[in-house]
């Protein structure tokens, strides 16, 4: 056998990733500065309950009293729950639960019930909706989604790699140049992928529009008869769509800085994941002010069916 056939055949390995970029720093052995905190302040909190009730009270039953608060705030800074420190977790629920669960698009606020309405009718109704505050100001002419606070975010499609059917050294080369890309990232990125409704309408309408311009009858009935089989598979159930978003942002500029600094650098970006990833046979396409006014709007209501679109292999799932 050849040699070269043999590192085809042969299995691939893993490709690491020398360090977690991500991962806080350790401050105090393998506690970070959030966690010192709060042990520092759980610390001093009970040293100072200690010290004002040992006149009356014997340090066994004070430490009795006190591990249980101990413990809970040793697993509230040390614990994590879904990726996440566990005292975020907290904080991020707490505000889930007090937000409110009905919210309506108002720029110009929800207005109250007219005086003619009883009383008792508004009670029975519960509470008003609240205005829709939505995390981003808007969208740039080049199609980078303001963040205000959070700084600045470029959107950009990515297709698909059948992974699976390549060999062991084509399955290698790919992996290696996606780690060479996360390698090289220098700010937050994240890779959505979003499953949404596809609607055959439009493309089997315009099969059956453009079957009568084809030059041969059975060129035509085919074109027909495929639409017709788009238009019953349309009908059948719900046909879902895979799309695959890099999301690259910016954090807020200082203000010092110029205000377009972090649009230009949110591009660049991009066009970096692009080159980068065009080694993986993977194709980054930036999205402009209208694609990106239309993912947000379909994110908001992912009910929506989307038009069907060409993609690579394996988007229909």
């Amino acid at each position: 056998m050849h040699p070269s056939d043999e590192a085809a055949d042969a299995p691939y390995t893993t490709a690491r990733i020398p360090a977690d970029i991500s991962r806080p720093d350790r401050l105090l052995g393998p506690f970070t500065a959030r966690q010192t905190a709060i042990l520092a302040v759980a610390a001093l909190v009970l040293y100072g309950g200690w010290w004002a009730t040992r006149p009356f009270m014997t340090p066994l039953a004070y430490a009795a009293l006190t591990i249980p608060i101990a413990g809970a705030v040793a697993a509230l800074s040390v614990g994590r729950r879904e990726g996440i420190g566990l005292d975020r977790f907290l904080l991020c629920a707490l505000a889930h639960a007090r937000a409110p669960k009905r919210q309506v698009h108002t720029p110009e606020g929800v207005p109250r019930l007219p005086a003619v309405i009883p009383g008792r009718w508004a009670t029975a109704a519960g509470p008003p909706p609240a205005a829709l505050r939505m995390p981003y100001d808007g969208i740039t002419a080049d199609g980078v989604l303001d963040l205000h606070r959070e700084g600045k975010a470029a959107l950009a499609t990515c297709s698909t790699v059948n992974f699976e059917l390549r060999s062991a050294a084509e399955q290698q080369n790919l992996t290696a140049a996606f780690a060479r890309w996360l390698n090289s990232l220098t700010g937050p990125t994240q890779l959505l992928v979003r499953c949404h409704r596809i609607d055959l309408a439009p493309l089997a309408d315009t099969l059956q529009q453009d079957a009568a311009a084809l030059p041969h009858p059975e060129l035509e009935r085919a074109a027909r008869a495929h639409a017709d089989f788009l238009a019953d598979l349309g009908t059948g159930g719900n046909l879902l769509g895979r799309q695959i978003v890099l999301v690259a942002r910016e954090e807020a500029t200082a203000p010092g800085m110029r205000r377009h600094t972090g649009e230009g650098r949110v591009r660049q970006r991009v066009a970096e994941a692009a080159h980068a990833l065009a080694a993986a046979e993977i194709t980054v396409t930036p999205l402009d002010t209208e694609q990106a006014a239309e993912l947000v709007r379909a994110a908001c209501n992912p009910d929506t069916p989307t038009p069907d679109e060409e993609g690579s292999e394996g988007d229909l799932v």
